[in-house]
């Protein structure tokens, strides 16, 4: 029977593609579904320049600044940033290994752990802080622009100013960041596959800019001035304390505090599974070496302008080469926009699928981050805001949970054991109680609860908290292992989570070179229960 468009429900018409999802349920489309053996084609290299892409860019350089601000030194600086990068490369390889092997993203992930709908406050928790740093960087991004713009015609120095001083940017500035954000936009809607291009290409053309400026920083102060040899003192609250060192630590932690959760979201295209060390080394050694260019380069600006520039757009436009100017910002603009990508749009665009994949996919999703990237004016968050960019630089003391308790479900309560299809059903063994794990959510809140005072402080300092603001200094690291810990007692020992335990993991197809892992070694009945869930699979596909 002929049915006319006009009658169909209006919320049809917004739904995405109905063969989208593998599936068929309102858990899954095809961003979401595991992705297929011939698209995991992610080896150690890809990773590696993926850590360069996210890694050699602005926010390494505020975050170094914000270490060294507590008084430390670049002899004492470099040791904090190389043990806080490699703390948190630890959890990232633990959660990347969960998304490599059933080859789902964390949106899918989260939900053995929280619940089909305890997983939306946890992705909502996630993916703020990509949307708010995202718009942030748009800024900044532009102002690069603006000085490759004047390397080629210095008269756009001078470009005529036609907003007010309550703006919160010139007329030069916000041209410029919407050419960024052009560009910007067309990247980020390509597939994540093939975006390992972009991060191929920053690989290579990033890594020798930060040397280069490095080398030029080392020359131009002959060594290293003030800020390396230690002869300035940076006035600083914490210096004496014992803790300023664990909050150096934890701001480290911080910056990468959220793909420490999400990082399932990239380990899905591992072609081995993430096999062997290169995950883990990857973050500390690229981390570490790309410190070094901030740091050397602020000193060499404090040693010819008098004064510490660590936000490097200033930095640049003090260049007297045109050229240098020209390649360096070119440099820097291709650095954040593979930042962006890898730490602000994908993510987020990919976690908020979760969230209603029949309505939402990743298109859709950097449609919208891209448009908020323009309607949240982020030059006003950026002049105004000053405790809402405290809060984001918090941030971590609510990743620390949610990656605790996340690492602690999945390896000492469920084994590494997952059944992947169940990801995907409403009522399946992930529902728990109405769709809810009430055990994740008391260890989240138990972990968090006890910074919620220092995460206060950090926004209104006037506040008077007490000895609560010592332990806020390693938010990251005290609730990572207090909601572990919780949540180990009470699924062992308080209410075990029995119908969420699976006796034999269940895992996406593998390569036909390859044994799949959920037939090895196990017995004819796993064997058989492996082979009907892929028919079933089949079936509904």
């Amino acid at each position: 029977m002929f049915v006319h468009k006009a009658k169909l429900a209006p919320h049809l018409h917004l739904r995405v593609p109905a063969k989208s999802g593998k599936y068929g349920s309102r858990w899954s489309n095809k961003d979401l579904d595991p992705i297929p053996p011939e698209k995991r084609t992610w080896g150690g290299i890809d990773y590696w320049a993926y850590w360069a892409s996210d890694m050699l860019a602005p926010p390494l350089a505020a975050t170094v600044s914000s270490v060294m601000a507590l008084g430390f030194t670049a002899r004492e600086t470099i040791p904090i940033v190389f043990f806080g990068f490699a703390i948190c490369s630890v959890v990232i390889t633990l959660t990347g290994k969960m998304g490599a092997t059933y080859a789902a993203p964390f949106p899918v992930i989260i939900r053995s752990t929280f619940g089909m709908y305890g997983s939306f406050p946890a992705i909502c928790i996630r993916a703020f802080v990509a949307l708010m740093w995202t718009a942030i960087l748009t800024v900044q991004a532009g102002n690069f622009l603006q000085r490759c713009i004047e390397a080629i015609w210095p008269s756009f120095i001078h470009f005529p100013n036609h907003l007010s001083k309550d703006a919160g940017i010139d007329s030069a500035g916000i041209l410029c960041v919407f050419l960024y954000w052009f560009m910007q936009t067309a990247l980020a809607l390509m597939p994540i596959s093939k975006l390992r291009i972009l991060f191929w290409v920053k690989g290579v053309v990033v890594p020798p800019t930060f040397f280069a400026l490095f080398l030029w920083a080392v020359i131009v102060t002959k060594g290293g001035g003030p800020l390396i040899r230690g002869k300035v003192d940076i006035k600083s609250d914490y210096m004496n304390s014992a803790y300023s060192a664990l909050t150096g630590l934890n701001v480290i932690i911080g910056l990468f505090s959220s793909l420490a959760v999400n990082m399932p979201d990239f380990g899905r295209f591992s072609k081995n599974r993430l096999a062997g060390p290169h995950q883990f080394l990857a973050l500390p050694i690229i981390g570490t070496l790309g410190a070094l260019t901030p740091i050397f380069v602020t000193d060499a600006h404090s040693y010819l302008w008098g004064e510490f520039e660590w936000y490097m757009p200033a930095v640049i436009a003090k260049f007297d080469s045109r050229a240098a100017k020209f390649f360096v910002s070119a440099s820097f603009i291709l650095a954040t926009i593979g930042n962006q990508v890898a730490a602000g749009t994908y993510p987020f665009s990919n976690d908020i699928t979760g969230m209603a994949p029949k309505y939402i996919n990743i298109f859709r999703a950097t449609i919208f981050i891209s448009i908020f990237c323009i309607i949240s004016t982020p030059w006003n968050i950026i002049k105004n805001a000053s405790g809402l960019l405290a809060f984001l630089s918090g941030y971590s003391c609510l990743m620390g949970p949610l990656a605790g308790t996340m690492v602690c479900d999945y390896y000492l309560i469920k084994k590494c054991k997952l059944d992947v299809d169940q990801l995907y059903t409403g009522r399946g063994i992930y529902w728990y109680n109405g769709g809810w794990n009430w055990r994740a959510y008391v260890s989240f809140i138990m972990g968090f609860a006890p910074l919620l005072a220092g995460f206060a402080k950090s926004i209104d300092h006037s506040l008077n908290v007490g000895g609560a603001w010592k332990i806020y200094t390693f938010a990251w690291i005290f609730g990572f292992f207090l909601s572990l810990l919780t949540h180990y007692i009470i699924c062992t020992y308080v209410a075990v989570p029995t119908e969420s335990l699976v006796e034999h993991a269940v895992y996406p197809p593998q390569k036909e070179e390859e044994t799949s892992p959920v037939l090895e070694g196990q017995d004819e009945l796993a064997k058989e229960t492996y082979v009907t869930k892929e028919k079933e699979i089949a079936d509904m596909a």
